[in-house]
């Protein structure tokens, strides 16, 4: 299955001179969904994965069914507000602006093996504030996990220290 053909892509979106990977394409396809999830489990199987740990919101996506497909655990990472109980906050830089997320304080016990999820890697803005809390949590990162990697913008380069997989390169 060729899964790029799967994926939109939407110019000058959400800012112009972004080149927006719109997975809805991709994703309403039964198929082509199944496959994703199978070919983002399979590196991290027999992993000892205790959560999966997904950004918002794209990152839900992806996390809840990879969480099940190891049978892990789920964590979302929220904007601001959303969740309901004591959080850990935390504010990063995107490549087109600011952002702020939260996860609660009690998601991730000390020592579990987590894996982070999310459909794109960038510049890995996102995934290294996902790093910062999870491991102020005392999570151990087990991997990195995207549906979809931009290569020409550097994110591999600067998560180098974690073992990264994608699906779909741009």
């Amino acid at each position: 299955m060729d899964l790029k053909e799967r994926i939109r892509v939407i110019e000058g979106f959400p800012v112009e001179g972004i080149s927006f990977k719109d997975i809805t394409t991709l994703l309403k396809d039964k198929d082509y969904f199944k496959e994703v999830i199978d070919k983002m489990a399979a590196p991290y199987r027999g992993q000892n994965i205790d959560l999966v740990v997904g950004p918002e919101a794209r990152g839900f996506v992806i996390g809840a069914p990879l969480a099940y497909a190891l049978n892990a655990g789920f964590v979302p990472i929220r904007k601001p507000g959303k969740l309901p109980a004591d959080t850990l906050r935390y504010e990063y830089s995107l490549e087109y602006g600011k952002g702020i997320l939260e996860i609660h304080r009690d998601a991730i016990v000390p020592g579990q093996r987590v894996l982070i999820v999310d459909d794109l890697l960038a510049t890995g803005g996102t995934v290294e504030a996902a790093i910062n809390m999870v491991k102020q949590l005392g999570g151990e990162i087990a991997g990195l996990a995207f549906l979809i990697e931009l290569t020409d913008l550097g994110g591999r380069t600067r998560l180098a220290d974690y073992n990264i997989t994608s699906v779909v390169q741009y």
